[in-house]
């Protein structure tokens, strides 16, 4: 379940969990900078108390990556990302907003440090939920802050801003 967590953290910059790996050169953007290919992803029950189709539905989102000599790399991501969120129960779908921008550091030791700044996604385990005062998922606006251990634990979470959609309320 911890593991869970780093996946769902990362979440919150990636925004529906694609990566740099499968990313496309993006040449407009600039050197280095690679078009990020989200995928849907289906969140469990945990997360909500039902299950969450989560579907990409504007994708212009950069990432760059910077790597530095103390074996530390920086994933750097910005753009234009849009997401639909479905209650596969009841079929209800809302749409955001999750253009961040963000930066996560993954330290040598395997650690992240992650920030972001604008309209964010958090998925949360019912534990660090309650821990931090936040839904399971949300989109959240402002700052935000998280650190976690190499095993996936948080350490510490941070938002300066607020909580803009409950997405699992909006779903009951």
């Amino acid at each position: 379940m911890r593991r869970l967590g780093v996946i769902v953290a990362l979440g919150t910059l990636l925004g529906m969990l694609g990566g740099a790996g499968t990313a496309s050169p993006a040449f407009a953007r600039g050197h280095k900078w690679q078009l990020v290919q989200n995928v849907p992803i289906t969140l469990p029950a945990a997360l909500c108390g039902f299950k969450i189709r989560a579907v990409p539905t504007v994708n212009k989102e950069f990432a760059k990556v910077l790597k530095a000599s103390d074996g530390s790399m920086t994933l750097v991501i910005t753009g234009s990302f849009k997401a639909s969120f479905t209650n596969l129960s009841t079929g209800k779908t809302i749409t955001e907003n999750l253009s961040g921008p963000g930066k996560v550091t993954v330290h040598a030791d395997g650690s992240i440090t992650a920030v972001t700044h604008g309209h964010s996604v958090v998925f949360l385990v019912p534990a660090d939920a309650k821990r931090f005062g936040l839904p399971g998922v949300s989109v959240t606006t402002g700052a935000l802050r998280f650190s976690e251990t190499p095993s996936g634990a948080i350490i510490s979470l941070s938002l300066h801003g607020h909580v803009l959609v409950n997405v699992c309320a909006a779903l009951s």
